[in-house]
C-alpha cells in the first residue's frame, strides 16, 4: 500500500528525517514511535505531503507520490487526523466532517457522515455543537470522523491518546478495530506505548530522524531497551 525509500525531508534548508526507508501492507496497522522530537509528525505531513521532500521516494498503491500535491494525495486515499486536532472552532461538528469529505461526489456525504456518526455516536448528540465547545475526546473524535470523511485506504493519525481520558482513548481504539476489520491501513503515531503494541501489527521506532529499530509487535514487547529509548525506563514493555 505505502513504501518509501530513502525520503529525507524537513522544513527550509533544515532536514529533519534522514534515509527512512518503511512500508506499510493494505489492511495493516502499523505504530510509529519513539521520544520528542524524533520526527513522527514530520514523517506523517511528508507521506499527506505538507512537508516536502528533499530525497527519496514515496509510492501509494504503485503510483509515485513525490510530486503529488496534498489534495492530490488525499483523492488518492490518504487522510490523516493530525496532532492536536485542528478543528476549525467556529464550526460546527456537521460543518468540521463535511470539511473532510470535500474531494468526494456530493452525493457520498449523507453516507459517509452516517458511518462517522455509527462509529462515534457521541458526535450524533454534539452535531450541531461549535468545535471550541468540545471535551478533547470528542475533538478527537471529529478528527478522526473527519479524515474517514474523504474515504481514505490508507488513514494516518497523529498523537490518537494525547490529552485524552482513558474513556476516550478507549472509544477511539474501538472506532479504529472496525475501520481495520473493513480493511482500511492505518499508520499511527502514539505516545501510549502499551496501547500502540496492543493495537498494532508492526512497529518502527525512531530517534532523531532516522529509524532506529523495527520489527512485529510482539518482538516490540520484549525489547525493554525499546521502552528506555522512548520513555527512560522499560516497565511499560512487558515481555
Amino acid at each position: 500500500m505505502l513504501r518509501i525509500e530513502g525520503l529525507s525531508c524537513g522544513y527550509g534548508a533544515a532536514t529533519v528525517l534522514h534515509e527512512l526507508s518503511m512500508q506499510v501492507e493494505r489492511g495493516e496497522v502499523v505504530a510509529l514511535i519513539g521520544p520528542n522530537g524524533a520526527g513522527k509528525t514530520t514523517t506523517l505531513q511528508c507521506i499527506a505531503g505538507h512537508v516536502p521532500a528533499k530525497r527519496g521516494k514515496t509510492t501509494f498503491a504503485d503510483e509515485d507520490l513525490t510530486a503529488r500535491a496534498p489534495q492530490e494525495r488525499v483523492r488518492m486515499g490518504i487522510a490523516i487526523s493530525p496532532e492536536g486536532r485542528k478543528l476549525f472552532g467556529d464550526m460546527t461538528v456537521r460543518e468540521n466532517l463535511i470539511v473532510g469529505g470535500y474531494s468526494r461526489p456530493s452525493g457520498a456525504t449523507a453516507a459517509n457522515l452516517r458511518r462517522v456518526l455509527d462509529l462515534f455516536p457521541r458526535l450524533e448528540e454534539r452535531f450541531g455543537s461549535l468545535g471550541r465547545t468540545l471535551s478533547g475526546g470528542e475533538q478527537q473524535m471529529v478528527a478522526i470522523g473527519r479524515a474517514l470523511m474523504a474515504e481514505p485506504r490508507l488513514l494516518l493519525i497523529d498523537e490518537l491518546s494525547l490529552g485524552l481520558m482513558p474513556k476516550n482513548v478507549d472509544i477511539c481504539y474501538q472506532a479504529l478495530r472496525k475501520l481495520r476489520g473493513a480493511g482500511i491501513a492505518i499508520l499511527l503515531v502514539e505516545q501510549n506505548l502499551t496501547k500502540a503494541l496492543e493495537f498494532s501489527d508492526r512497529v518502527y521506532v525512531m530517534d532523531t530522524g532516522r529509524l532506529v529499530w523495527s520489527g512485529t509487535s510482539g518482538e516490540a514487547r520484549s525489547r525493554h531497551d525499546l521502552a528506555d529509548l522512548i520513555l527512560g525506563h522499560a516497565s511499560e514493555i512487558t515481555a
